[in-house]
């Protein structure tokens, strides 16, 4: 039989500012403790106790608050734990994760956000301790996930913040479908590499750049052309048996299995259409004026090969095939995309009313409503749900779509960090030329760009003539 798996994430000198950073839970909680420590030990099931209703895929309350521990006996963490202050074992400090990040804490800090947990000694406690603070009632009864804990205003544009997390989950979900279902074939091959080129030049996550150009850089000793033209079919290796199904678009941590903007209040409502929603628009409000006819051939071919809705990919594909002039704007592509997002909503209200299987707090609406960008609207006196009678102000329909997709975002931490100072807004601001701007792409990115062709980047051409020689990456 084997071992209990650790919900509380072990973390050391290498992985402790990333893990901590990159996490979309507001809150964490820091364990520092000593291995030979025999109360240390003692108290570790009381610890996972309370970490296995906050991590984990089977967790009730994900996305709350992440619960990690530091071991102080180990050399690679003496720094770590003296920057921290820790003078006793266990040792348990609590606050926002970025808080904990570049930084320490000293117990004479006044007002200080890291907080030491002083009573905390049994799960018991420590679970009554943090639904103090988080004026909850969390139990050890409470089963898995079940979407509970809802956004439920939507006229809030800080929640768009917490989206970047299902443009990640989207993507790594919209990867994994492809290969559990066999869909690379010789007539879907060219349709893929091009979409994830789009994504390499303008995810809005860094870290689904980078994993979207190693698969890139990789892809034709992955995914070889010649043994699906000899199979004309699916196949092995370039599916999820293969060696193309060790490659995670996103990095390890994604999938996580929940959603936080995209989460419905039912577990069969939004989620994944959500999250590629999003993905779709943020990659629209990025591409430059004259990647934007190829940027939207390259959406619709994904999404004829690899949507697996019939219905709802016919539909798509109906839309795209009604577009009889190529886009010379970023503009026109993006406010494409809306319209048409709009009219599918607006199909969808019809369907769902009749039927009774829409999302009771989350019901479709014409996007944007007049809370969020009041100036969208001409006639001020529709309501957003009467598509067919709205006059849009497109120059404001762009410059929200720009805003709300683009910088809203990407600012992951913004309704909190903001008043801590200029530093996160530089972080932000650094993010955005990042995933906005293919001339400064990675090199790794760069890379991936330039394997089929050099659509989105032309100094992709540059590193492929520099790097032809480059051999593959072993799994």
């Amino acid at each position: 039989m084997g071992e209990k798996p650790d919900f509380g994430v072990e973390l050391n000198a290498t992985n402790f500012d990333s893990v901590l950073k990159d996490t979309p839970a507001p809150y964490a909680i820091v364990e520092f403790f000593a291995h030979w420590c025999p109360a240390c030990r003692n108290y570790k099931p009381q610890y996972e106790k309370v970490a296995r209703l906050f991590n984990g895929a089977d967790a009730s309350h994900p996305g709350i608050i992440l619960m990690t521990r530091v071991d102080c006996a180990l050399t690679i963490n003496s720094n770590l734990c003296d920057k921290f202050s820790v003078r006793h074992y266990p040792m348990l400090l609590w606050g926002p994760p970025r808080k904990f990040v570049g930084s320490g804490w000293d117990p004479k800090q006044e007002n200080d956000e890291i907080r030491s947990i002083e009573n905390g000694r049994t799960a018991d406690i420590l679970l009554g301790w943090i639904n103090k603070q988080l004026e909850s009632s969390y139990g050890f009864g409470d089963g898995k996930y079940e979407n509970e804990h809802l956004q439920r205003n939507s006229s809030d544009p800080a929640q768009i913040a917490r989206a970047i997390y299902d443009v990640e989950e989207a993507t790594s979900t919209a990867f994994g479908i492809i290969l559990d279902l066999k869909m690379i074939k010789s007539v879907t091959r060219a349709s893929l590499i091009k979409f994830l080129q789009l994504l390499v030049a303008h995810h809005p996550s860094k870290r689904c750049r980078k994993g979207s150009a190693d698969i890139l850089v990789d892809f034709d000793n992955l995914c070889p052309s010649k043994i699906l033209s000899a199979n004309n079919e699916e196949a092995d290796s370039c599916s999820k048996k293969g060696a193309l199904g060790n490659y995670q678009i996103c990095g390890e941590e994604v999938p996580r299995g929940y959603w936080m903007y995209c989460r419905g209040s039912k577990n069969d409502t939004r989620g994944f259409s959500c999250g590629l929603w999003v993905l779709l628009h943020s990659l629209s409000v990025r591409v430059e004026d004259g990647e934007s006819n190829l940027a939207f051939r390259t959406t619709c071919d994904f999404m004829h090969n690899f949507f697996i809705c019939e219905e709802c990919r016919q539909h798509f594909y109906d839309m795209c095939s009604s577009v009889s002039n190529p886009f010379k704007k970023a503009r026109d592509f993006a406010l494409w995309l809306w319209s048409v997002h709009n009219k599918v909503n607006e199909r969808l209200m019809k369907d769902e009313a009749s039927l009774g299987t829409g999302d009771p707090e989350f019901p479709k609406v014409i996007w944007p409503p007049k809370q969020l960008c009041p100036s969208c609207y001409l006639n001020q006196g529709k309501t957003s749900n009467e598509n067919s009678k709205i006059d849009w102000n497109e120059d404001e329909v762009f410059k929200f779509l720009v805003s709300y997709y683009g910088k809203e975002l990407v600012n992951l931490y913004k309704d909190k960090e903001m008043k801590a100072g200029g530093g996160t807004e530089k972080a932000v601001n650094e993010e955005l030329v990042a995933s906005t701007n293919a001339v400064v792409v990675p090199l790794g990115a760069a890379l991936g760009i330039a394997v089929a062709s050099c659509g989105f980047g032309a100094l992709a051409c540059f590193w492929r003539s520099q790097q032809k020689n480059r051999k593959p990456r072993r799994s």
